[in-house]
């Protein structure tokens, strides 16, 4: 009798958020490619077009109250998923003399608060049912700093939330952890290349594998978390970030190498 792969979702549910983004559109094949059923996440219906998904759940996860209300009809009408990954955010290319308070509120409320009233009624569902898991993609901005204040805060936040969580319901069957990406290669830098075909030469330098993480290896982290393979592990943060927080390569390079 051949042993089932730990790494396999067969028969299990997974919700994630953001579906329709570049990070999301990865994160529903690679859960799909692992057996899950996965359900899509996102602000308006025509952003999950074209995904292979077993159903949708529509919330601006901006407004906390809209996005509590619509995770806790879709538990109503559909049930607790298996795993949820916490996908959607947003930000700006911001530095502190850039930050007032509406930007400050706004970057919270979509990437903390948001998250936080999206997940709060799955994790207490979860807990009652005595299993779950949660995967929550948080940023390189929330292990140190590279710009982007509020959005760093809120990032930071996660990190804080799901070790609560890993904490206080470990117990109750649920584990949560966090991916900190870093440059994901996502069609959000089209326009960012377009004004500046120049601007990897200043970036990948950072970077000790040289390049930019792709979508797909964000998703493949997610689905490790998600998985039987990581029965074991909770309350934790993993970079998927090319090497960038190992080190400051561009430091080495300039002042020792000579480069």
């Amino acid at each position: 009798m051949t042993t089932p792969s730990p790494f396999r979702l067969d028969g299990k549910t997974v919700l994630i958020s953001g579906a329709g983004g570049g990070i999301g559109q990865s994160l529903v094949k690679a859960f799909r490619d692992a057996g899950a059923s996965v359900i899509g996440a996102d602000r308006e219906a025509h952003m999950l077009d074209g995904l292979d998904l077993t159903g949708q759940v529509l919330f601006d996860q901006s407004d906390p109250k809209a996005t509590r209300a619509a995770i806790v009809r879709y538990l109503q009408q559909h049930g607790v998923p298996d795993a949820v990954v916490s996908n959607a955010g947003f930000t700006r290319a911001e530095h502190l003399g850039q930050v007032d308070d509406d930007v400050w509120a706004s970057e919270l409320a979509i990437n903390l608060n948001g998250a936080y009233a999206m997940t709060d009624p799955i994790v207490t569902a979860m807990a009652r049912r005595g299993t779950g898991s949660l995967v929550f993609i948080s940023s390189v901005n929330a292990l140190a700093h590279y710009g982007n204040p509020a959005y760093s805060a809120a990032k930071a936040g996660l990190i804080a939330y799901a070790k609560a969580i890993a904490v206080e319901r470990g117990g109750e069957g649920v584990r949560a952890n966090v991916i900190c990406p870093g440059s994901v290669r996502t069609p959000a830098w089209d326009h960012r290349l377009a004004a500046d075909p120049t601007l990897l030469d200043t970036v990948l330098p950072h970077y000790p594998l040289g390049r930019m993480v792709l979508p797909v290896e964000v998703a493949n982290a997610a689905v490790f978390y998600s998985s039987n393979a990581a029965s074991g592990i909770t309350g934790t943060a993993l970079p998927v970030d090319a090497g960038l927080t190992a080190g400051n390569l561009r430091f080495v390079d300039e002042v020792l190498r000579g480069k």
